[in-house]
């Protein structure tokens, strides 16, 4: 595959979808195979504490953190100086030494692509420069129903998709599966439909027939998506936390749309991922690429970081 435009523009993906929907544990699988070849990473947080790029930065070739806004809109400033930089070291390198052959841009799930791509095409240095050439779309297949229902922003990511993935294909029935395929395909049958578990490949073959989601109109969300973060101070044990969080997500898990952090246990450091009500397994990282421990991502609907710390003190200390 040709990492470089013809015309010497460089080469982008965007990579985008909704809250929760794998976007970088999809990538980490890619670059470790070498699919991107030599990349640069940008990775877009919403929240002002990152926690993507550090599940990133072992096997990209650069890595670029773009955190309190989405690229979108309120970060798109901070895109458009990180991309100018980006084009400018490549430009001082030796043109047959470049060790930048693409760039990949991971959004937050709070933004839409075709924004973005927008962006790119009306910047007068990036269009002459930087040439977008696949945007890919992320789709949880155990929460699509709900968010394409209840979140406009996610049928928007979809129908500006050229490739959409489903994602987590092994967590629904066949028919489950199917339903979502065929939801995606009505909101953009130009794309190509692909699914993955765990970032590996899985087949789509043999999936019965089905009929789209019945998706009501919307005409726009109750109430904004907003993110925030919380301090896990050193009286606070894993088993104490995973306790309240679990509580929290029983009573709020459809405001609490995205929670994500590092949390300091005895056994290192650990991955702590949910999507709605839904936890994911926690995952134990490595010591050497991990930062910002103990400060967890709340990504949700009416709510504020010190509604949920004198939460978690209260019940910690109850």
């Amino acid at each position: 595959m040709t990492r470089t435009a013809n015309d010497g523009r460089l080469r982008m993906t965007i990579l985008g979808g909704y809250l929760g929907s794998g976007k970088t544990t999809w990538l980490r699988h890619q670059l470790f195979k070498g699919a991107f070849g030599h990349t640069h990473i940008l990775v877009n947080e919403a929240a002002e504490t990152p926690v993507d790029d550090t599940l990133l930065s072992a096997q990209a070739t650069g890595i670029t953190m773009l955190a309190g806004g989405c690229a979108c809109c309120t970060g798109k400033a901070d895109l458009i100086a990180a991309l100018r930089s980006i084009i400018d070291t490549r430009s001082r390198e030796h043109s047959d030494n470049r060790k930048i052959d693409q760039i990949v841009l991971e959004t937050s799930g709070l933004a839409d692509p075709a924004a973005i791509l927008s962006a790119i095409r009306e910047d007068s240095v990036l269009v002459h420069h930087i040439r977008v050439a696949e945007i890919i779309v992320l789709v949880d297949a155990s929460n699509a129903a709900d968010q394409l229902a209840t979140e406009h922003l996610s049928r928007l990511q979809i129908e500006a998709a050229d490739r959409i993935i489903v994602t987590k294909a092994d967590a629904v029935s066949p028919p489950q599966l199917a339903t979502v395929v065929a939801t995606a395909k009505q909101l953009n049958p130009a794309a190509n439909i692909e699914a993955a578990v765990k970032g590996q490949p899985f087949a789509l073959d043999d999936l019965p027939d089905a009929k789209p989601i019945d998706l009501p109109d919307l005409i726009g969300d109750s109430a904004p998506i907003t993110p925030t973060r919380i301090t896990i101070g050193p009286d606070v044990d894993w088993a104490t936390f995973s306790v309240w969080l679990s509580a929290l997500l029983f009573a709020r898990g459809d405001d609490l749309v995205r929670v994500k952090g590092v949390i300091d246990t005895p056994a290192g450091p650990l991955l702590l991922q949910t999507v709605r009500k839904s936890v994911q397994p926690p995952e134990l990282l490595p010591p050497e690429v991990t930062r910002n421990e103990n400060q967890v991502v709340f990504i949700g609907r009416s709510y504020t970081s010190q509604d949920l710390q004198r939460s978690l003190e209260y019940f910690t200390h109850a």
